[in-house]
């Protein structure tokens, strides 16, 4: 098929303007992906326990979800441009400033920050690429997005492990900073967006609040219940209904506001609605699996922070070659369900394969489980944004995306929690099991065991590697099936997943940018459908104009399609 000669000069428009956003993306996925090999160690020095390395995690991902859709409907309302600038500075700025962290509650603390700036890389990246791209075309760059996160979170964690070993895990924190100057540089100079049409600006202050509540009401309870108190209990009792009440209060607050942080309307959706059923489990999968693989690698294989990047390569790979592949296979043809559909697929092979590791599985095997949950997550998460853009009212647009993404983030956080819940719960019930084996191996140590047992008995999580090989290996096998029971957690929520995506409505992608749609709805052109229609508007993004012939050929092929 012959292309226009405006198609080339329209990628080099769009190019430079992608790279600040890339490179802005970058920054964050390496802040965050640097530290994920080094978390054992800095939780050990911290002298922090599971149920802080739990909360060093989820820290980011609560805040994260929270602000994505505050960041969104800022983004409807304000200068996106600055909006993504401010996010990354405060970013970085967080967390640098954990790099001088003295305990946990200092360090969970700018993780928190951390995640505030980190949703608007996350919600904003994606409002900005649909304004300067459409959503057929967007397929082709959403691969470079899928290329970028896969090399910042190969390249974080090898980096992260060998600033680790070399320097000492403090160095994790700021080696982003250079990379966030050049993003700041790069998107001065080149993102140069559409401008919207002023609106009067009212922040749903309320709804933020009750949302934080009820999230982090939630968490807290999950995290804590059944070690700190039962799981039948008072506090139990306050949690769940002060979560439940703050969600009530939610959503009427959403209803009655002018401008509502998540608009319920937009649930009446088809698309939307099952893109967040599927987002919940797509995050759970990123999130979730990444950080207790790491945890896997160190504590229940014995692999130094360098080791265990190493070793998650194959996750990564298969992210990389399907958010690539998939990308550019979406803009050829036109076609995304299918694709989708066996992304879930592979969400649900790869964690339920994950689910049945132990202490001494073969690496090779653990390596394929890892790129078939790779290449599930890498074919999904930023396509079901790209179908929501696909359909969403452009006027609501930064909002419609940042929800998506919210999901995605809520249901990271919720399934880090809960899997650390179970990891916590599982480690304390087979170390009682394993008293007497475990007490047997520290006396068989004579006076080096003394040193050991208190170690063992501080609370703090335990350095595997650098215990005696007889406590040693006890200790694996005790982390390996708690961390593989982990894992079972995010299989029925990707059936769920792909139950979702196989009742998805089939809509085809649209070549309009949004700035074309508004343009169109302007010029009541908003529903154009037929060639000469089309030829009225004015090519601009990365849309590409066909020759005459070829447009009515691809007119009459699009109707066989439907």
């Amino acid at each position: 098929m012959a292309l226009d000669s405006s198609a080339a000069p329209a990628r080099r428009r769009v190019l430079p303007a992608l790279l600040g956003l890339l490179m802005g993306m970058f920054v964050s996925m390496l802040a965050s992906t640097v530290v994920s090999t080094s978390l054992p160690v800095i939780v050990h020095d911290l002298n922090g326990d599971q149920a802080v390395y739990t909360w060093v995690v989820t820290s980011t991902l609560l805040t994260t979800a929270i602000s994505t859709p505050i960041w969104g409907k800022l983004a409807d309302l304000f200068n996106r441009k600055l909006l993504i600038q401010i996010a990354i500075t405060l970013f970085v700025l967080a967390t640098a400033a954990a790099g001088f962290s003295q305990n946990p509650e200092m360090l969970i603390t700018f993780r928190a920050i951390q995640g505030i700036g980190a949703g608007g890389l996350a919600a904003l990246s994606q409002v900005i690429m649909a304004d300067i791209i459409s959503p057929r075309e967007r397929g082709r760059y959403m691969g470079l997005f899928g290329a970028v996160m896969a090399v910042a979170t190969v390249g974080g964690p090898l980096l992260g492990g060998l600033i680790t070993d070399a320097f000492g895990w403090r160095w994790n924190f700021f080696v982003a900073l250079p990379f966030a100057v050049a993003a700041l540089i790069i998107q001065q100079r080149t993102l140069h967006l559409p401008k919207h049409p002023p609106r009067k600006v009212r922040i749903d202050y309320l709804g933020i609040v009750f949302l934080a509540v009820a999230v982090s009401l939630l968490l807290i309870w999950i995290t804590n219940a059944g070690q700190t108190y039962e799981w039948a209990s008072t506090e139990t009792a306050l949690m769940v209904g002060g979560a439940a009440l703050a969600t009530v209060l939610f959503i009427i607050t959403e209803l009655k506001v002018s401008e509502p942080l998540v608009p319920l309307n937009l649930f009446r959706n088809a698309t939307f609605t099952l893109s967040v059923v599927a987002s919940i489990a797509t995050g759970l999968a990123m999130f979730g699996t990444s950080v207790y693989l790491s945890q896997y690698m160190q504590l229940a294989r014995g692999a130094s922070p360098t080791e265990a990047g190493l070793l998650t390569i194959p996750m990564i790979a298969g992210l990389l070659i399907a958010s690539i592949v998939v990308g550019a296979l979406i803009t050829r043809y036109g076609r995304w369900k299918a694709y989708l559909v066996l992304g879930a697929v592979l969400l649900i092979a790869g964690s339920f394969l994950l689910s049945t590791i132990h202490y001494d599985t073969s690496l090779v095997l653990v390596g394929v489980y890892m790129f078939l949950l790779g290449a599930g997550v890498g074919m999904t998460m930023q396509n079901l944004v790209l179908i929501v853009q696909n359909t969403a009212d452009p006027a609501t647009l930064g909002t419609s995306s940042a929800a998506v993404a919210f999901f995605r983030s809520l249901g990271g956080t919720v399934g880090v929690s809960v899997m650390g819940a179970t990891v916590a719960a599982s480690v304390t019930s087979l170390l009682a099991e394993r008293q007497a084996e475990l007490a047997t191996a520290i006396a068989g140590l004579g006076p080096a065991g003394a040193g050991v047992a208190d170690q063992l008995q501080s609370g703090s999580l335990p350095q595997v590697s650098a215990l005696p090989e007889a406590v040693r290996v006890i200790f694996e096998q005790v982390y390996a099936i708690s961390i593989s029971h982990a894992f079972l957690i995010a299989v029925p929520l990707a059936v769920i997943s792909l139950l979702a995506i196989v009742f998805l409505p089939n809509h085809p992608l649209t070549r309009m940018t949004t700035a074309e749609r508004i343009a169109a709805s302007e010029a009541d052109l908003a529903t154009v459908s037929t060639a000469e229609g089309m030829a009225a508007l004015g090519a601009t993004g990365a849309v590409e104009t066909l020759p005459e012939n070829d447009r009515q050929h691809a007119g009459r092929r699009s109707g066989k399609d439907d």
